[in-house]
């Protein structure tokens, strides 16, 4: 037996594990003392937990992780992607609470953006799917207001520079046009915040209406507005990289 199994795993892996947070997020919720490890507060992201220890997060117990799911969401615009709104809007997770255990998202879609939203009750895998280096395409349809130059499309496929913000290469084609309305298929591999929005500004374009199809394998489909399925555990075995295959650790309750 390895002495990572027989110190059992660091209580910001075992955390994201469980869908308290990613990673990242954990080390932050340590820093500010609301985790605690068998009664005592843990403050260093190198603490072990071992079987049969009680772990405590703002005074729940928090359950050790399940096996690791994924769901497949089709998001409506007017919902944010976040946990707490500090505006009051209403949140995927507030919509979903009554469906879900604790989930977190891949990646996240707008206010007003529509379609694929992932949804995982493992926050490493979250963290991982969302790097860049996994390779998977995110594929967007995109109405725009405005007259679209066909060159300037094609030259996104080179990558570009908005506002100081060095953007990767965006694969945008020209679908339809009917006027100065026109739809996209858009796809890229970075996905940062607005990115979308902010390169068809720079193009000249208004973004009225922004769906997600696709990320990486998992396709939108014809799934309605609003409606929530979970991957298959096989498909998900299939679909994910190797280095974050999903390890079974107990059955679900849910």
């Amino acid at each position: 037996m390895s002495e990572t199994t027989e110190r059992g795993d660091r209580i910001a892996k075992w955390l994201a594990r469980a869908g308290v947070a990613s990673r990242r997020d954990v080390e932050r919720l340590l820093a500010e003392g609301r985790v605690k490890l068998n009664n005592a507060v843990v403050s260093h992201p190198a603490t072990f937990v071992t079987k049969g220890d009680i772990v405590q997060f703002d005074g729940k117990v928090v359950d050790e992780p399940e096996r690791t799911r994924l769901w497949r969401y089709h998001k409506p615009d007017g919902l944010v992607t976040t946990h707490r709104d500090p505006e009051g809007r209403p949140t995927v997770f507030d919509k979903l609470r009554e469906q879900l255990p604790r989930v977190i998202s891949v990646g996240r879609l707008d206010l007003t953006s529509e379609g694929l939203l992932l949804l995982t009750n493992d926050g490493a895998l979250a963290r991982r799917l969302e790097l860049p280096e996994t390779g998977w395409i995110r594929r967007y349809r995109v109405r725009v207001h405005g007259i679209v130059d066909d060159k300037a499309l094609a030259s996104l496929a080179k990558g570009v520079t908005v506002e100081g913000v060095r953007y990767g290469a965006i694969e945008a084609e020209l679908d339809s046009r009917k006027g100065e309305n026109a739809w996209l298929t858009v796809s890229l591999k970075e996905g940062r915040n607005r990115e979308i929005r902010r390169v068809m500004v720079h193009l000249g374009l208004s973004v009225t209406r922004l769906i997600r199809i696709a990320y990486g394998p998992f396709q939108l489909g014809t799934m309605p507005r609003g409606a929530i399925e979970e991957v298959p555990p096989r498909v998900l075995r299939e679909q994910l990289p190797a280095d974050v295959a999903p390890v079974p650790t107990r059955p679900s309750r849910r």
